[in-house]
């Protein structure tokens, strides 16, 4: 490596790194003031950085939000995903999924809760591209619980006939309702609400087979 390659791979990997440290501290941010209250300006106060400094880091307010949305994306797939592919798949993986995803919701990973959540109650009725990118994520939730609830059919763990968008529709709501008894009550078993409601949602989608292998893990 010559030395204005180093120089240049070092200078790479520091705005990286900055960029990273940046995002990190506009998705805290966001969960609690609003995708909306981000800004350059107001971002580059809190870090205190110059704006022309942030600015050159991501060009645009949009630009901020889209970015701040990846990477949202990025830690809800970490948090709330990964680890319930290791769960066998089918209805298993499906409550695996919904209890991931609860932990994720509990842990203080935003302040604000689901940042996820909270930017697509705010952009829902806003066109555009930040609202576009949110749809997109939460698309993508929403399809990989419709898949697992199809597998559970398959596999006969789920009643013939059941309404695989349905079932993932109804499961997915106990979140939301999760995020907001947490956020606007601060309810201490909200969670446990949540999951009680998913285990007999669960119980009544079930055949025989699935309601045993539920039992057993």
């Amino acid at each position: 490596m010559t030395a204005t390659a180093a120089v240049t791979d070092g200078r790479r990997l520091r705005g990286d790194s900055t960029r990273r440290a940046i995002l990190s501290r506009a998705m805290q941010l966001a969960s609690a003031e609003g995708l909306e209250g981000l800004s350059i300006a107001t971002l580059a106060g809190d870090l205190g950085m110059s704006k022309s400094g942030l600015f050159a880091h991501f060009g645009s307010k949009e630009e901020l939000q889209l970015s701040t949305i990846r990477a949202a994306r990025r830690v809800f797939s970490d948090e709330a995903i990964t680890p319930a592919l290791a769960v066998k798949g089918g209805i298993l993986r499906l409550r695996a999924l919904l209890e991931t995803w609860f932990d994720y919701i509990g842990n203080d990973t935003f302040p604000g809760g689901c940042i996820l959540m909270e930017a697509a109650a705010e952009f829902d009725n806003r066109p555009g591209r930040v609202r576009d990118l949110i749809a997109e994520t939460m698309g993508m939730w929403m399809d990989l619980l419709v898949e697992e609830a199809g597998h559970a059919m398959g596999r006969g763990e789920v009643v013939p006939g059941t309404d695989p968008v349905q079932l993932a529709w109804e499961l997915h709501a106990f979140g939301l309702g999760l995020n907001w008894d947490r956020q606007l009550n601060n309810s201490p078993d909200a969670r446990e609400r949540a999951k009680a409601a998913v285990e007999t949602r669960l119980a009544m989608a079930a055949t025989p087979k699935g309601r045993r292998r539920l039992a057993k893990a």
